[in-house]
């Protein structure tokens, strides 16, 4: 039975003090979906035996069948908190009634892109640990993504039942494991310092770390217990709270608390948080599993936990889930520490809008933001498109920041490109109707005040993946998202059918919208390219593409990878090029740049809008370039933002600035295209050493500066020792010892190399770090697992660019017959053109 209605929640959104919005983020399988599943059934939605199989926020029928998520999917939620909770709360709020919107995220790497789309909307995260993985790379990830936002973390430390029932942990043992698993959090936090927000990590002994087991539905904080001692002892609630974590030990026979572990005799003591929490706990784990039926009995009694009925016949797990459950509930801690702890919007948009929004952070829209102001201008960030029943419609899903949004009103939806004051990528249209996001279900309101979650039917055309909304017409927009993952895996797509194709065009923009991280395109040989970030994300992009969107039998080619080209010498002499006319000339050579600058560059630490003078001095200071031509960098390439630098190194030549334009764009054009495999360059760095102009402007336009620039780029690459770098993903695998033979085997096959391997500590667990090619990625996991007989799973990241052995214009050598299939396969002659071609003789 729900236990709120939709007008009940309509309420609550006016109070920005009584609403918090939350993430779940974790590592694959560490059980978001599981955990969420007790707030759910709280909340009514679903019955509480039901919670933790349900796994209510998967929604789609391939999750269910898979057991993982794969799109993020918010729910809102109403629950009332005692006055006692009330109490803690260091925030303002109204009544003891909240709203609190969830989003449930995937935790699968390939699908991280839904995670930051998650993240942007919320001011506060669940982070799940499970007890015997622990930190893994993608709870780093995630945990990393969530502070770029600016959001403040709580954590769960999940499957302690696996921890006592499977390992048979003892209390010491098991509350080392916890240390260390909120210690490796504390680290990834560490670095990230924001004096605005104060200090984020998570202690166990202030309330912002719960330990429990989703499966089963239950939790604990160290709050519940210190306040179930302080009644009982007469105790200060805070005090004992601080007792129960880190060196603190109780002395029964003296009734006093001491610092060493220890007593006066030599005589070993009891840690507080064994005595205290883990004792009743393992009792009765013990008397429950061991069919103890008196013992149980006392202590059910002691406890005061009343059974139903036909609760008692129950023996073994059944019964160990009915009585944790009661004993200690998961949602109650999982609330109270969301409630207590957790940013409201009001709260959380005063230090996160500097984050946010890309204008002068004093404007009137700024100013809304930072107020959270219900009667401010409309500024309304969509973060990611909803596939609705009714077929190719979406709903846009974001949040408020300032403003109300209200069916009929008139807006401007404003893309990712849009600049103030132009006209492109700007929409002025009417939203149809708004509506709640209720996990499986969506529930029509009348308008959403600032502070909330919000689906809005009727702009999907209008946006693609994602964009800003307002009714202000001087708003900057909301800054873009920054993905962790990109699409680095790609596929060509056709039809069974050719009458289909139209379906396919079709299907295929619809794909693009309905995923943040995906990029469809058409390539230059006519073929239909799908990229994705790896290859489960591909396998479900293509599925969906072929049942829901295009609706037509496809065809799949070979998986494909991108490369990447670039030089790895200065070229051996200056190269020239003529333009058509014969009256212009460039010099010009080609250099490579240290691949820390590269991958500052992509990073965005360096980048083309920094202040020159500053920039000019780290490239001096960092990486020993001249400063006169650190400050004559004409622009960063391909897409005026990758890590190839057109560089000024003429001296006194007339007319030189007339011709940057066209030089620019001759650069853009060739760094995106390079003259080995037509792939994009990379690590590159062009001089241009000397120019000669015709006099008259007319005989230098860019029809003739143009191809005459591109010509003298391809011309220096092909002098200064050209190679090609494929992308290398991090994987990894957590397995017994046992499986470790195979894992280096199917790795010693695909060019992969084991960096780092390390037990889990009261594990027998080993957790494997290695690199490999994502060239020999395709079917890797079956493979593993084969080799493996199922004990090993790996988690692949992008994580570098790695230049490949040989080179690629020496013919007959390998990279050369790779570099010939590539080129047939775009529709390019199967040889290179030779470095005459390009070259022009004084």
């Amino acid at each position: 039975m729900v236990h709120f209605s939709v007008d009940q929640i309509r309420e609550l959104m006016d109070k920005q003090s009584n609403i918090r919005n939350i993430s779940v983020i974790a590592h694959v399988d560490h059980g978001k979906s599981t955990l969420t599943d007790s707030l759910v059934s709280k909340a009514g939605i679903i019955a509480s035996a039901k919670a933790g199989d349900a796994r209510y926020t998967d929604t789609r029928q391939d999750e269910q069948d898979r057991g993982i998520t794969i799109k993020s999917t918010a729910i809102s939620m109403f629950f009332e908190m005692t006055e006692d909770d009330m109490t803690d709360i260091k925030q303002k709020s109204e009544g003891r009634e909240f709203l609190i919107n969830l989003i449930d995220s995937p935790g699968h790497v390939d699908f991280s892109s839904e995670v930051t789309a998650a993240l942007r909307v919320t001011d506060g995260a669940l982070v799940v640990v499970d007890t015997i993985e622990g930190v893994c790379v993608q709870t780093e990830t995630v945990l990393r993504q969530a502070l770029g936002e600016r959001i403040k973390p709580v954590v769960c430390i999940n499957k302690v039942d696996r921890a006592l029932l499977e390992l048979q942990l003892t209390k010491e043992d098991l509350y080392n494991n916890f240390l260390r698993a909120v210690e490796s959090v504390n680290v990834v936090i560490a670095t990230y310092i924001d004096p605005e927000m104060g200090d984020v990590q998570v202690y166990p002994d202030q309330g912002t770390v719960a330990f429990g087991s989703g499966l089963h539905g239950w939790a604990f904080t160290l709050r519940q217990f210190a306040n179930r001692y302080a009644k009982k002892f007469g105790a200060d609630r805070a005090k004992m709270m601080q007792k129960l974590w880190g060196e603190n030990y109780f002395n029964p026979a003296t009734k006093k608390w001491s610092k060493t572990s220890t007593d006066a005799n030599g005589k070993p003591l009891e840690r507080a948080f064994n005595m205290f929490i883990l004792d009743p706990i393992f009792k009765l784990f013990d008397s429950i599993m061991n069919m103890k039926k008196d013992q149980t009995a006392a202590m059910l009694e002691k406890l005061e936990i009343k059974l139903k009925p036909e609760e008692r016949d129950l023996e073994g797990k059944p019964l160990l889930k009915v009585v944790m459950r009661k004993f200690l509930p998961a949602a109650e801690a999982l609330l109270e520490m969301i409630v207590i702890h957790l940013p409201s919007p009001a709260t959380a948009q005063r230090y996160r809008v500097a984050s946010l929004y890309e204008g002068p952070q004093d404007d009137e829209c700024a100013n809304g933001i930072r107020e959270c102001d219900p009667k401010g201008p409309l500024m309304l960030y969509v973060s990611k498109m909803v596939p609705t029943s009714d077929k190719g419609r979406f709903y846009a899903f974001g949040r408020v920041f300032s403003g109300t949004v209200k069916a009929g009103l008139k807006v401007r939806i404003q893309g990712p490109n849009y600049v103030p004051g132009k006209k492109e990528d700007l929409f002025i249209k009417s939203i149809q109707r708004t509506v709640l996001m209720m996990g499986r279900v969506v529930e029509s309101i009348d308008d959403c005040p600032a502070g909330n979650i919000v689906g809005l039917v009727g702009i999907d055309q209008f946006l693609l993946k994602s964009g800003t909304i307002t009714t202000n017409e001087n708003a900057h927009n909301m800054k873009v998202m920054k993905f962790s993952v990109s699409p680095v895996v790609q596929v060509a797509v056709e039809v069974k059918n050719a009458n289909d194709l139209p379906k396919l065009v079709e299907g295929l923009k619809r794909l693009s919208k309905s995923d943040p991280c995906v990029l469809c395109y058409i390539s230059d040989s006519g073929e239909h390219i799908v990229a994705g970030a790896g290859e489960l994300h591909l396998e479900i992009c293509l599925k969906d593409l072929e049942e829901d969107h295009a609706g037509v039998p496809l065809k799949t080619g070979d998986p494909v990878t991108q490369f990447r080209e670039t030089v790895q010498a200065e070229s051996s002499m200056t190269c020239l090029s003529k333009s058509p006319n014969k009256h212009n000339r460039i010099f010009m050579k080609a250099a490579p740049i240290q691949e820390e600058l590269a991958v500052e560059i992509e990073a965005g630490t360096i980048n083309p809008r920094d202040d020159i003078k500053a920039r000019a001095r780290i490239l001096a200071d960092k990486y020993e370039w001249d400063v006169t031509e650190a400050r004559r960098i004409w622009c960063f390439g391909p897409e005026t933002n990758g890590a190839n630098l057109l560089v000024d190194c003429t001296k006194g030549v007339q007319y030189l600035n007339e011709i940057k334009d066209s030089c620019v764009a001759a650069f853009q054009w060739a760094t995106k295209e390079g003259c080995i495999a037509d792939e994009a360059m990379r690590a590159c760095r062009f001089n241009i050493l000397d120019v000669a102009l015709h006099a008259d402007a007319i005989h230098r336009g860019g029809g003739q500066i143009i191809p005459t620039c591109r010509r003298v780029v391809y011309a220096s690459v092909l002098k200064a020792e050209p190679g090609l770098m494929e992308p290398v993903f991090l994987v990894e695998i957590q397995c017994p010892e046992s499986a470790m033979g195979g894992i280096y085997g199917v790795l010693n096959r695909r060019r992969g190399h084991v960096t780092a391997e390390e037990q889990r500590p009261g594990t027998p667990l080993y957790n494997i770090k290695a690199f490999l090619p994502v060239m020999e990625s395709f079917g890797f996991t079956a493979d593993l697992r084969a080799a493996t007989g199922g004990q090993a799973f790996p988690q692949c990241v992008f994580d570098h660019w790695q230049l490949m052995n040989g080179s690629p214009i020496e013919a007959g050598s390998k990279l050369n017959e790779m570099i010939t299939k590539v080129r047939v396969r775009k529709g390019l002659p199967a040889a290179m053109q030779p470095f005459e071609h390009w070259y022009d003789k004084l």
